[in-house]
């Protein structure tokens, strides 16, 4: 605590005002660095994260000013206890939200100025928080998909306390030019159940039973808003582990090579044999020696699957007949480590197409029909390397994103694929393999076969041409070592990975959202069986996982019948996701579109309000406007060429055809929905 003196002279003012500040910093540092943290996009890692965090709020204190600049409202709309405090929060979400706008320069780890390291710096170390629980990961993976000033709003409304007028106040402070469209929308993201991606585990069919399951709390109330209080978020608290020491040693004795060479050959030119003069160094060459020693290839004993409680690549153990070829493995390590490597280089929307500089997992390594296959995971990317047995074919690296992967999404990996079939390699844990037409859900699935080393059969794919007259699906199911009774099934959309499907039944009166659900019982099956068409959409875009939630089913006009309103949402290994909306008429006809958005919360856990609509002509030859919304709306009005309005969460009003009607459903608190 500062005693203020006599009035100083102008030119102390600034410095007492800085004191100020700077005790206002130390005292709120650990508040101020985790609010940060929370606001930082999620694509620079922990270790990033972290650095980045404490070095926007160690530079939040003015430089050449006469002052600091207090609020431009008056501060009992504050929470915060001081002007200064209030003045060095606006500063920090200001440069956080700065640094989300250009995240390609902000983990330069040299700061602004090359050679100048910005503080802090860590050498020797990467630092992380404390791992959380599925509550934690579930928020941390909602705050990734959703836009700077939504993560800033949900960090203002929880970790700051502030109230909606409180938190919009200083989000306009910052430079959020729509507050009041980032606070509902935060409000939404910390809402409490409703719809969202399962994370890992559940039970089979229509149950979820399996203790990996659920991420709803233990009373199924859902993820509090206060697990962004939990250690997870804390950039305070952290633990350390060493970067890759034999690396780090080898880095500095070339380095030390490099200055010895420089100083021996240095302004000496290299004469040649036919008399011309060379460069003196004779050209530089990339040391990928180390990145390619099979040596340093990271296995995973065969038996710890059974006993971890992380069940993804990290678990799987290195198969196939050829893991002891060196000389094959270190030909994939040199294809993925160098960036001037000449094959054939695929990478999947959002995976690196070069190596991170960790020493990769190896997975699997045998010949698979006519070609040497190689599969590496290095925890964010898993690599397939292949090359030809005979011939002049040329060798092929295939990279995609696999952050986060899980019990069933972790479960097969593609090893070698043909226009009308793929083998698959599955997990360890994979007890059970079978597959069937996702559009006959009456008809039995077939056994699939798989090696001793977990490498199916050729496995039948859908059709890339949008031909859609069947859809085969793989039918897994995981041993009762790590999971009871689980089953579920995967697709095949042309990526390295299967993606995951899921179902959600329609809603029950009085019975709370449960979270999707395995899509391997009558009901999953059967809904799959009139929308698993639409999947051709989204090849290409690095989906994990789509799930089919029947938010509504409606009465139609004249005894019609009943339609059924789906929102099929799918979620990509970057986070964002992609939704599209259905309609299904009576009968076994496939669904109908009725709107689509993109990089959108909706019908995930953290988007449960949604409204669509169709127009629709009956039996009779009329032409209605149909809309649906979710459980929660409580009025749905037309405007534009047709003016109509409903009570109650569903419309039907006779419509010319091929109206185009702005839909906008109202939620409790006069909140609006809008129908895509």
């Amino acid at each position: 605590m500062f005693v203020r003196r006599q009035t100083p002279p102008d030119g102390d003012q600034r410095v007492l005002d800085v004191r100020r500040a700077e005790a206002a910093l130390i005292e709120h540092y650990a508040r101020l660095v985790r609010l940060v943290y929370v606001t930082l996009p999620r694509s620079l890692g922990r270790h990033r994260r972290v650095l980045a965090a404490h070095g926007v709020v160690q530079r939040a204190l003015p430089h050449g000013r006469p002052a600091i600049p207090g609020p431009r409202r008056s501060s009992d709309v504050r929470k915060a206890a001081s002007g200064e405090y209030a003045a060095l929060r606006t500063r920090v979400l200001r440069a956080a939200m700065a640094q989300d706008a250009r995240p390609g320069r902000f983990p330069h780890p040299w700061g602004r100025w090359a050679g100048r390291p910005a503080l802090p710096t860590v050498w020797g170390l990467r630092v992380f928080p404390q791992s959380g629980g599925a509550e934690e990961l579930v928020l941390d993976r909602a705050l990734a998909q959703a836009d700077w000033p939504v993560r800033a709003a949900v960090a203002l409304l929880v970790l700051e306390k502030l109230s909606a007028d409180e938190a919009a106040l200083v989000l306009r402070d910052t430079g959020v030019t729509e507050p009041g469209k980032a606070l509902p929308a935060a409000h939404r993201l910390l809402a409490e159940g409703g719809p969202h991606t399962p994370m890992s585990g559940g039970g089979t069919g229509e149950a979820d039973t399996g203790p990996r399951a659920t991420t709803q709390a233990a009373d199924g109330s859902g993820i509090p808003a206060s697990a962004l209080l939990a250690p997870e978020f804390d950039p305070c608290l952290l633990h350390a582990r060493p970067t890759d020491l034999l690396r780090r040693r080898q880095r500095v004795r070339s380095a030390v090579t490099v200055v010895l060479l420089a100083a021996c050959v240095g302004g000496v030119a290299l004469t040649l044999p036919d008399g011309t003069v060379g460069p003196a160094d004779g050209g530089r060459q990339r040391n990928t020696s180390l990145a390619t020693n099979a040596e340093l290839l990271r296995r995973t004993p065969a038996d710890v699957w059974a006993d971890t409680a992380r069940v993804d690549f990290t678990a799987w153990p290195a198969r196939g007949a050829r893991t002891g070829d060196r000389a094959l493995l270190e030909r994939a390590l040199r294809a993925w480590a160098d960036p001037s490597w000449r094959g054939r280089r695929s990478a999947e929307s959002g995976a690196a197409s070069t190596g991170t500089g960790r020493a990769p997992h190896l997975l699997f390594a045998d010949d698979v029909d006519g070609r040497a296959v190689v599969v590496l995971n290095d925890e964010l990317t898993t690599v397939r390397y292949s090359e030809p047995l005979h011939g002049d074919g040329a060798p092929e690296l295939v990279s995609a994103l696999t952050d986060g992967a899980g019990v069933t999404t972790a479960a097969a990996v593609v090893v070698s694929r043909t226009p009308d079939s793929v083998r698959m390699l599955l997990a360890p844990w994979i007890e059970e393999a079978s597959t069937r037409d996702l559009l006959t859900p009456d008809a039995p699935s077939r056994d699939l076969t798989q090696s001793g080393n977990g490498l199916t059969e050729p496995v039948p794919v859908p059709s890339a041409d949008g031909d859609c007259r069947t859809w085969p699906v793989v039918r897994l199911r995981s041993s009762e070592r790590i999971v009871e009774n689980h089953a579920f099934l995967l697709t095949d959309l042309g990526g390295m990975s299967p993606v995951h499907l899921t179902y959600m039944p329609p809603p029950e009166p009085g019975v709370r959202p449960r979270p999707p659900r395995e899509a391997t019982g009558p009901n999953g099956l059967r809904g799959w069986a009139r929308t698993a068409c639409r999947l051709n959409g989204l090849r290409g875009q690095g989906v994990r996982a789509v799930n089919h939630w029947v938010f509504a089913q409606q009465d139609l006009p004249e005894r019609a019948g009943q339609g059924t309103w789906v929102c099929a949402r799918a979620d990509t290994w970057r986070g964002p996701g992609r939704v599209e909306y259905l309609f299904l008429g009576p009968g076994t006809k496939p669904a109908r579109p009725a709107g689509v958005r993109k990089d959108t919360a909706e019908c995930s856990r953290f988007g449960q309000d949604v409204l669509a609509d169709v127009g629709w002509r009956a039996p009779s030859g009329s032409s209605y406007l149909l809309a649906a919304g979710s459980r929660s709306i409580g009025r749905i009005e037309a405007s534009g060429p047709l003016r109509a309005k409903a009570d109650g969460r569903f419309l039907a009003v006779r419509a010319p055809g091929n109206t185009d009607a702005e839909v906008v459903g109202q939620l409790p608190g006069h909140t609006e929905v809008r129908a895509p």
